[in-house]
């Protein structure tokens, strides 16, 4: 919402310029439809609230499809119907009842427009579906929408394909203690008892909540999709935590998560498709100053801050937005770690080689060093050969276990020189730090 956003025709072109190579609507406007033909960027349609009564008769699904799908393909690549935002957290019952007649109505129309291979209907949900979600392994859907609304939806989803869409919010569930679980920085972690698993951000904790709920009903196997997150950049004077530094490390390392291809804990080795919210910030949005400003960009396409999704700055796809992005494994929690130093050495500096390694300080705080290897473990990295029985347990020491483990994270997330900084704890070097059998990555 706002009277200064750029025509649709601009945006299809702008985002050709990024590595977002999906998008999410909120309706299905057709000259952003037709703006976005033979961009090969994937499309997300939106049904509204109040559209939904009237799709539980065929014949108007059928004109739906007919009037908003069809003529736009496959020129324009519409993947998905969204029907409806957030439906089971309106309360009314009349409009819930209707959820999934409208669904059945909008695939079968599809299937007689042989358009069903290609586009899934599906719904979008706030984490308030959820009875319960702390720790992750006790998710469950509330009592009367489970087997009532939820059961029926998810035979749905699985029997089309299509996939089960939520809208996993750390910005609205944080709190002052768990502030920086939420934006992905370095934390202590929870911990799930009945898993054993340590999560170290609110994000994937959030996912696997999800899952826990869907598996209770029989439905592991259906896909999610995170249909929207994100992290405002500017809020009201109450909202301490709401600025660009947050925004970008939320957002920022969201958009990382896309190359840890490993998924969750209780979800290894699966990519969601996650679509950020929003790609522009909106200034006629009412409410407080956060809603107006979750966008990435500026209404004239520059960058509200560097996310890194420009194409022109790495060589290796970071998707965002609409692309699939992955939450990796969270490790369970690792051997205890001795904090006894090893003889310092001095890395030699990195001067344009095409190897370098990321190692901490050898006199760096062994805490400090601790809290990056939680963090670095936390986002994808695989920290088995630092546990005991792995090839890099030995020796057992703070500094050599945070060494393997910040190196990795550097590797991963592509080698940027930022990402060996962990609070100017790491270095990088030319130097293989690499011994035996223990073989530190370089790419």
């Amino acid at each position: 919402m706002g009277d200064n956003l750029p025509p649709p025709s601009e945006v299809a072109k702008f985002l050709q310029t990024t590595m977002i190579d999906k998008v999410k609507l909120f309706d299905a406007d057709p000259s952003v439809l037709q703006a976005f033909a033979n961009t090969n960027i994937g499309v997300v349609v939106a049904v509204a609230n109040d559209q939904i009564a009237a799709l539980n008769k065929l014949p108007a699904a059928q004109d739906w499809v007919k009037k908003n799908v069809v003529p736009f393909v496959p020129a324009t690549n519409i993947i998905a119907i969204s029907v409806g935002n957030e439906i089971l957290s309106t309360g009314n019952k009349v409009l819930i009842s209707q959820l999934v007649p409208a669904m059945q109505n909008l695939h079968t129309a599809l299937v007689g427009a042989s358009l069903d291979k290609q586009i899934k209907v599906s719904t979008p949900h706030s984490l308030g579906i959820l009875s319960a979600s702390e720790p992750p392994s006790i998710g469950r859907f509330r009592r009367g929408y489970d087997r009532v609304i939820l059961k029926p939806l998810l035979d749905f989803l699985r029997t089309t394909g299509a996939p089960f869409m939520i809208n996993p919010y750390p910005y609205f569930g944080y709190t002052d203690k768990t502030l920086d679980y939420a934006l992905f920085k370095p934390n202590p972690g929870v911990f799930d008892n009945n898993t054993g698993i340590t999560y170290t951000n609110m994000f994937q904790a959030q996912l696997d909540a999800v899952y826990s709920a869907m598996k209770l009903l029989g439905f592991s196997d259906v896909d999610v999709v995170v249909a929207e997150t994100g992290w405002p950049s500017v809020g009201d004077l109450d909202q301490p935590a709401v600025n660009v530094e947050n925004a970008l490390s939320y957002n920022g390392n969201l958009i990382k998560l896309a190359n840890a291809n490993a998924g969750t804990p209780l979800m290894p080795n699966k990519t969601f498709d996650t679509y950020i919210f929003s790609l522009f910030n909106e200034d006629l949005k009412p409410g407080p100053t956060a809603e107006r400003n979750f966008g990435l960009f500026k209404p004239d396409m520059t960058m509200v801050y560097d996310a890194g999704i420009m194409k022109s700055e790495s060589a290796t796809p970071a998707p965002i937005s609409t692309a699939p992005v992955t939450a990796p494994v969270t490790p369970a929690t690792p051997a205890p770690i001795s904090t006894a130093p090893v003889t310092p050495t001095t890395p030699a500096p990195v001067t344009g080689t095409d190897k370098s390694w990321c190692v901490a300080k050898p006199d760096a705080d062994p805490k400090v060093l601790q809290d990056n290897i939680d963090y670095a473990c936390g986002q994808g990295v695989d920290c088995g050969a630092i546990q005991a029985g792995g090839q890099c347990f030995t020796p057992n020491t703070v500094v050599a276990h945070a060494t393997f483990a910040m190196n990795s994270y550097y590797q991963l997330t592509g080698r940027h020189s930022y990402d060996c900084d962990f609070s100017q704890t790491g270095v990088l070097t030319q130097e293989d730090p690499s011994y035996g059998t223990c073989v530190y990555q370089a790419t």
